[in-house]
């Protein structure tokens, strides 16, 4: 009756771990492993550390500059990117910090050693997948609750609203916090819609905002206007403000880029944080580690290749087959060449293209990524997946006990981006047994 209810939902679900018993667990033979708490307090440690270096980075960029002029990262790397936004430069968001959440994710190799595959600083997704997985979990498999210790993840809206609180540009006894929406035809809006409710704050778009000769944001109500501290945006920043970005821009609030600069109004994430959830930046993350925090990184970056880099490019082009190639600008998936599967005809395609454009291309080896157990048309198949953890930086950093798990649906993929059609499965971090 379960696996029947689990399949007519399409659900499945992935635990990582190294344990002798998780067998036991699960009837149907869909859990393979469990991350255990141990594990995952290395990991979390890690991400904070990671988080913690991204933001001073974002931070220098935008004022100091003292990394770029030391000659750790290439000047040319950040002030040439599409990333990076000049209107950004002086700002001194509250705390220092500009990627207020992060998703992070993670692969791990045959091995068992996890790897970040990259960073997720400008609009990550996905957290409200993390939570509705784990409360179908819950509904078709309560006694596996009752009778382990999983780690909750359902506790994110009240962190995150706790960091939104803390980045409120002034202290006042209770800070107005908004989500402020794309609207009902954005692909993540379900996932605003239910933030915005379980933080019990106002869900709001473009036109529900104005920005006053004060130079305060103000939500027009039934009631009057209301002033807004915090902008939890999930539009993009080209789209944010016409006054400063796209001028056809009918998503955002003009002048809110004004009031931000004045210090009226907190944006999460702060525009310009994109500078560094860059493919080719992502390279220089352990160099980061090292420069600002004075420590080595404890989680591990995958080798990247800097087509822009002579020997690099030539690397790459001599052993296109074996890499995969990504474009340093994209996100969802998009653009990416997975060699061992590609013809000869997308082979040729892409040496040219990273001969042309060297500069927008890095390549990476091709991992043994772990797989978990699937269901695919009523029976079991292994996929290949990755986990994004969220990381929340405000006042202090919250990592949540696990993420979401995305599963590359095709077989034999290596791309896991829900918009390339994957799919999730619920994670698992487990208290050891007494």
């Amino acid at each position: 009756m379960k696996e029947m209810a689990i399949k007519e939902m399409g659900i499945s679900f992935s635990v990582y771990s190294e344990g002798n018993n998780v067998d036991r667990l699960w009837p149907f033979d869909i859990i393979p492993r469990a991350i255990t708490r141990k594990e995952w307090i290395i990991v979390s440690k890690g991400l904070k550390q990671r988080t913690k270096a991204l933001n001073a980075f974002i931070h220098d960029v935008y004022n100091r500059q003292k990394i770029l002029a030391e000659d750790v990262v290439p000047a040319e790397l950040v002030l040439d990117s599409h990333n990076y936004r000049i209107e950004c430069a002086g700002i001194r968001p509250r705390h220092n910090i500009w990627a207020h959440i992060c998703g992070t994710d993670l692969v791990r190799n045959h091995q068992g050693h996890f790897y970040v595959l990259e960073d997720n600083l400008r609009i990550p997704s996905g957290v409200s997948y993390m939570i509705e997985n784990r409360e179908l979990t819950k509904r078709v498999l309560p006694e596996l609750f009752a009778n382990h210790s999983i780690l909750p993840v359902d506790d994110y809206p009240s962190q995150l609203f706790k960091m939104l609180i803390s980045v409120a540009p002034v202290e006042r006894k209770k800070p107005c916090v908004v989500v402020l929406t794309p609207g009902i035809y954005n692909s993540a809006y379900f996932e605003h819609s239910y933030l915005a409710r379980e933080m019990g704050i106002e869900l709001v778009e473009g036109p529900d905002l104005k920005v006053g000769n004060d130079e305060h944001v103000y939500m027009q109500t039934v009631e009057g206007l209301v002033r807004v501290d915090v902008i939890y945006r999930r539009v993009d920043e080209d789209f944010l403000d016409p006054e400063v970005f796209r001028k056809d821009s009918v998503l955002g609030i003009p002048g809110v880029m004004r009031s931000w600069l004045a210090g009226k109004v907190s944006i999460v994430n702060a525009p310009g944080s994109g500078v560094a959830d860059d493919k080719a930046i992502y390279a220089f993350v352990p160099t980061m580690i090292r420069y600002y925090l004075k420590q080595e990184p404890i989680l591990h970056n995958v080798k990247t290749f800097l087509c822009r880099n002579t020997p690099d490019r030539d690397y790459v082009l001599a052993n296109l087959k074996s890499l995969v190639v990504k474009p340093v600008g994209e996100s969802g998936g998009y653009g990416i060449l997975v060699g061992p599967s590609s013809s000869q005809a997308q082979l040729d395609r892409y040496s040219k293209l990273i001969e042309s454009e060297p500069e927008n291309y890095v390549a990476q080896p091709t991992l043994s990524l772990s797989t978990g157990q699937t269901v695919v048309d009523n029976h079991y198949e292994p996929r290949h997946m990755d986990l994004r953890p969220f990381i929340l930086s405000g006042k202090d950093t919250w990592v949540t006990s696990g993420g979401l798990t995305r599963v590359a649906l095709t077989k034999g993929s290596l791309v896991v981006n829900s918009s390339q059609g994957g799919g999730s499965k619920d994670t698992w971090i487990l208290e050891p047994q007494e």
